[in-house]
């Protein structure tokens, strides 16, 4: 059960890496601001492969073309969803925004169990279903304008992408090296964020050239992100390594209070009595989904 730990310590260094790089939304664009946490989180990856490899004995790469392929696709998903969680975030709230993204619960039960043959329990399924329930009834827009449903759709969006690249990058983790999960899971990380940055780079090179140069000039922020990013990123492969996509995701939905809280000191956002209390009919299924 050392995946529950790494998965909620996972989810804070995802909150904070949300905050830097929602705070670069306004210069470099929902795009720019996406590349910030490969850009600058590459390097940080990069020095955790190379430890984590120099200090497992025995760990042996095994760089099949079925890691390439789920590399590959989840570096790509990833690219879109992370575009459109920013987007969400930018057109209603830091929270809500991170929130939307939960619905990633859901598809990722159902993406592990349809596509990659991951066994689910029952216990977890109605855990899944009664946070899914939560989640909608705390982001369902109420009378807002045309944007707030906006940010819906982008949310949702982000959510199902977000679930089949961690489904894609738990394939790619498994396939590496299945003996030495963390280890891995850290290379796999590495080169996914070496395709994800070669990839945006060139694109933004090509449509919005102005967006990287935003970029360059925010690093000091840029910099915080990708750190907080690499960080994040390997402890959420490292925790899809050790279990199925759907219950890790499930305890990542502690990522909630904790961007409420952030929310609350850094953009000075507030939830109404009822979000509160519909968040906690979500905790109560993300407990079970994760002890499911």
């Amino acid at each position: 059960m050392i995946w529950i730990p790494i998965t909620i310590a996972a989810a804070g260094f995802q909150v904070a890496r949300n905050a830097a790089q929602r705070s670069l939304m306004g210069g470099a664009g929902p795009w720019g601001a996406t590349l910030v946490r490969f850009l600058f989180g590459l390097p940080f990856a990069t020095l955790f492969a190379a430890i984590a490899w120099a200090v497992t004995p025995g760990a042996s790469a095994h760089a099949t073309a079925w890691f390439w392929l789920a590399c590959v696709a989840g570096a790509a998903l990833q690219i879109g969803a992370t575009a459109a969680l920013l987007t969400a975030m930018h057109r209603s709230s830091f929270a809500l925004g991170t929130a939307l993204q939960q619905s990633g619960l859901p598809f990722a039960l159902v993406w592990g169990a349809l596509l990659f043959g991951d066994k689910i329990s029952a216990v977890t399924w109605i855990g899944g279903l009664i946070a899914t329930v939560g989640l909608a009834a705390l982001t369902w827009p109420r009378g807002g304008p045309p944007m707030r449903r906006g940010a819906v759709l982008a949310g949702l969006a982000s959510g199902a992408a977000f679930a089949l690249c961690a489904n894609c990058f738990r394939q790619a983790a498994l396939a590496f090296d299945p003996a030495h999960p963390p280890v891995s899971a850290l290379v796999t990380v590495m080169i996914v964020q070496a395709i994800q940055t070669v990839a945006l780079t060139a694109f933004l090179a090509v449509r919005n050239p102005d967006a990287l140069v935003a970029v360059v000039k925010a690093w000091r922020r840029s910099l915080g992100a990708g750190f907080c990013g690499a960080v994040a990123s390997g402890l959420w492969f490292t925790a899809m390594a050790l279990s199925p996509v759907g219950p890790v995701r499930a305890v990542g939905v502690v990522e909630m209070p904790m961007a409420a809280l952030a929310g609350r000191r850094l953009f000075a956002e507030r939830l109404s009595p009822a979000q509160m209390v519909f968040g906690l009919i979500a905790a109560v299924g993300v407990v079970m989904a994760a002890l499911g």
